[in-house]
């Protein structure tokens, strides 16, 4: 849940968005660095998910990993264009295309763990189930609950489903020792960075005051490592990262395909799935 901050830098009328429409602006002060972007470290920081999701849209393209792959990669990608949409301009309809989405991204996760096998079990069911549930939250929280809680608890009702199903997932795969350990490090590497990054997110909103006047004290360009939102962008992208990468492996592990695969990381920063290298026979 965010705050609602009068940010005393313009006149609110004088933004280049115009005034600001969302139900919820955080810590950053609004167009302090730049007169085009509303939050420009809430924005910046963006990129980091969508980087991830790229490269792993990139990669279940060049080794042909299927559409279910692909298309849990690009909403994650829709999810950090949504967002950092939001933060450099602070209208209502960008807050949506930050936050509906990620929705349909747990969405996405959950059908593939359940339909993790080459053949399908509930055929079309369970997908015509899934999308009238999330039409339903969906058309709820545009014309009835227009309340960030309420999109907060049911996205946390709908990550804690998929995080359940993942473990059990986890548990049932039948693949060697090192297939194992991947798929746990994913799993605790994924929670961690994402219990780390609501914890953040929580400093920011309650202590936010003050990290303001910690900002301002600091100055260009150290103030920005106080901006706990941007971080919370930073480590959640990771978190989605990884549990994303978590059920890509599950689905190679079951299809028994996993010895071909590992996670790698571009430039040393960046996890993706790739084809293991062939072993050096001397």
């Amino acid at each position: 849940m965010g705050m609602i901050l009068e940010d005393a830098v313009r006149d609110p009328g004088s933004y280049f968005w115009g005034k600001r429409t969302s139900t919820l602006d955080w810590c950053e002060e609004n167009y302090a660095i730049s007169n085009y972007i509303a939050e420009f470290w809430n924005t910046l920081t963006n990129a980091t998910m969508m980087l991830i999701a790229l490269l792993g849209v990139y990669n279940s393209i060049k080794h042909k990993q299927g559409k279910r792959v692909i298309a849990f990669y690009s909403a994650m990608l829709f999810v950090g264009f949504g967002s950092a949409c939001f933060h450099a301009t602070l209208k209502y309809t960008t807050q949506l295309l930050d936050e509906l989405p990620m929705l349909y991204v747990c969405t996405l996760a959950f059908y593939s763990l359940v339909e993790i096998e080459k053949k399908t079990h509930h055929g079309l069911k369970l997908p015509i189930a899934l999308a009238a549930l999330q039409t339903l939250i969906t058309l709820t929280y545009l014309f009835w609950l227009q309340n960030p809680v309420f999109h907060q608890v049911v996205f946390g009702v709908t990550a804690s489903g998929a995080a359940l199903f993942a473990y059990k997932r986890i548990n049932n795969a039948r693949v060697s020792s090192d297939a194992r350990r991947i798929l746990v490090r994913l799993f605790m590497l994924g929670h961690i960075c994402m219990f780390s990054g609501f914890f953040v997110w929580n400093l920011d909103n309650i202590f936010c005051q003050r990290l303001r006047s910690y900002r301002a004290y600091l100055g260009m360009p150290l103030d920005a490592l106080l901006q706990l939102h941007g971080w919370w962008h930073i480590l959640t992208a990771y978190g989605c990262g990884y549990l994303l990468l978590l059920v890509h492996y599950l689905k190679l592990a079951y299809l028994g395909h996993s010895h071909l695969f590992t996670v790698k990381y571009f430039l040393g920063i960046i996890p993706h799935i790739t084809l293991c290298e062939p072993k050096k026979i001397d």
